[in-house]
């Protein structure tokens, strides 16, 4: 047996004792590296005469080649060991149950929408939708806000092209729908004749300027709307008292109506609500702005203010859902964490 035999079965007997991947590179570099036996070997025919090179190279490549085969077979022997660990490791059992997909839920923000839809709904109560990015006039100067009145300051909000801007509250649907209504029944208002009641609510998406624990650039209101010829502040009283109890569930409550000032109402009031029990207990919360429609929004609605008269409200979904859940931020509802939207299901 030749130096190159003896080679080639010492690099064989090597790369089978490799346990890993890494030890059989480690090993291969012994041989085939840039100082590796053959690697040397192949150097030295440099030395050699011209007739010794061509024979001596031969029989160098030809060990060389055995080296690499070997070298390979290795590789695939630990692949296929590798491989084989992983299946046993992964090995799936198909006679066990399968696993089902995670069950969707509505939000909570939503889910809450819906029991507000429902309860005026049973009340009577239209639900009407509309465009977020709203008109200046729809969103400001029907509803009593002209460019230069202070309260506009209270809805700073997001513009775009075109004069116009995301809208700050639902309210341009009360405007939106009641043109229409009058629209449809104009035939017997031009006749003296009594026309139905408007009778609607606005839930939607709405934007501002603000964020906060109680606040977000978005946010979600319900606005409310019953107009007639023999609307009074006491059906107000009525319809939103009525909608708490049975939002909540309880008559254990305290509901006071407290002065306030909005351009679109006259009279205007906040609405506050007091738990007699539980955590909130005692503690005066706000609820909702309301209030008689404004004699000029009610031209604006194409109605005359001498005849037909209204109110009006506008309630925070999130604000009720933050009551009703015992949601202590806000912003929770917006964060996307799945652990804390999974307790609505």
């Amino acid at each position: 047996m030749n130096e190159l035999d003896q080679l080639v079965l010492q690099a064989r007997a090597e790369f089978l004792q490799a346990p890993t991947p890494a030890d059989l590179e480690n090993a291969k570099a012994r041989y085939l590296g840039k100082a590796g036996r053959v690697t040397e070997l192949l150097k030295g025919l440099a030395a050699l005469a011209p007739e010794e090179k061509k024979a001596r190279g031969g029989a160098i490549n030809e060990a060389k080649q055995q080296v690499e085969a070997a070298l390979n077979e290795r590789r695939h022997a630990l692949a296929e060991a590798e491989l084989e660990a992983q299946l046993r490791a992964e090995a799936l059992d198909v006679t066990l149950p399968g696993r089902s997909g995670g069950v969707g839920a509505l939000h909570p923000v939503i889910r809450t929408m819906e029991r507000i839809e429902a309860i005026f709904g049973s009340m009577g109560f239209d639900v009407a939708d509309g465009p977020e990015i709203e008109a200046d006039w729809f969103n400001f100067t029907a509803l009593n806000t002209p460019a230069d009145h202070p309260a506009r300051s209270m809805h700073d909000t997001f513009y775009v092209e075109g004069g116009h801007l995301l809208r700050t509250h639902t309210s341009p649907m009360q405007i939106r729908y009641a043109v229409q209504h009058v629209k449809r029944h104009r035939v017997q208002l031009d006749a003296g004749q009594p026309m139905p009641d408007i009778r609607v609510i606005a839930p939607g998406r709405t934007y501002r300027v603000d964020s906060d624990a109680t606040h977000s650039p978005m946010f979600h209101q319900v606005e409310g709307l019953w107009v007639g010829e023999h609307v009074s502040f006491k059906d107000l009283k009525s319809v939103y008292v009525n909608f708490l109890r049975e939002f909540f569930e309880t008559d254990d409550m305290q509901i006071r109506f407290r002065p306030s000032y909005f351009p679109f109402t006259e009279p205007s009031a906040e609405i506050d609500m007091m738990f007699n029990s539980g955590p909130l207990k005692g503690r005066w919360l706000e609820v909702s702005g309301s209030g008689q429609v404004h004699p000029q929004v009610i031209r604006n609605m194409g109605l005359d203010p001498e005849r037909y008269i209204g109110f009006a409200f506008g309630s925070g979904i999130d604000r009720l859902a933050m009551l009703r859940y015992g949601v202590n931020d806000l912003r929770l509802f917006f964060d996307g964490d799945l652990r804390f939207l999974s307790q609505f299901k």
